[in-house]
């Protein structure tokens, strides 16, 4: 079985910019949103790909993905009643890779970097562009972000 364990972190400037590589425009959408089980496609440059997700429980879920023909994942995004759109962009650190994620669209402004973890108490390197941890607050999943966008939210 597949298993992610992901932390995730608002960021706090641009200085990620200087270390990340050109990035990929991003497109996904939700055929299933639910707590217990998520459905998504996506669109990354030019690759498609279908993920289940499982319940989240503390930074650990199960997760299967698979790539898809992209003629596929874009007639399933049409599916979709929401997409999220942003471009990702990577910064290797030691043994990880984080992936910093700029969104466009109703979700314009937020800026996040995640970083997978083989383990919850695995050590890793805190880069100084990086903001408060969100891996708990559901309110940046990006499941959550394709119906409560980030420009709704009162802050």
């Amino acid at each position: 079985m597949g298993i992610e364990i992901e932390r995730k972190f608002l960021v706090k400037d641009s200085s990620w910019q200087e270390e990340a590589d050109v990035g990929v425009l991003c497109r996904q959408g939700y055929l299933v949103g639910e707590r217990a089980l998520t459905v998504r496609v996506r669109v990354m440059g030019e690759v498609g790909f279908l993920t289940i997700k499982g319940e989240t429980d503390g930074i650990r879920r199960a997760e299967f993905e698979y790539a898809i023909p992209v003629a596929d994942a874009e007639a399933l995004l049409l599916q979709c009643s929401s997409v999220v759109k942003k471009r990702r962009y990577r910064v290797e650190r030691g043994a990880h890779v984080w992936e910093i994620d700029t969104f466009t669209g109703e979700n314009e402004g937020l800026v996040v970097a995640e970083i997978e973890l083989n383990d919850e108490a695995e050590a890793f390197d805190k880069p100084a562009w990086l903001g408060a941890e969100v891996s708990l607050d559901t309110r940046y999943s990006n499941a959550r972000l394709a119906v409560e966008p980030f420009s709704s939210w009162s802050r």
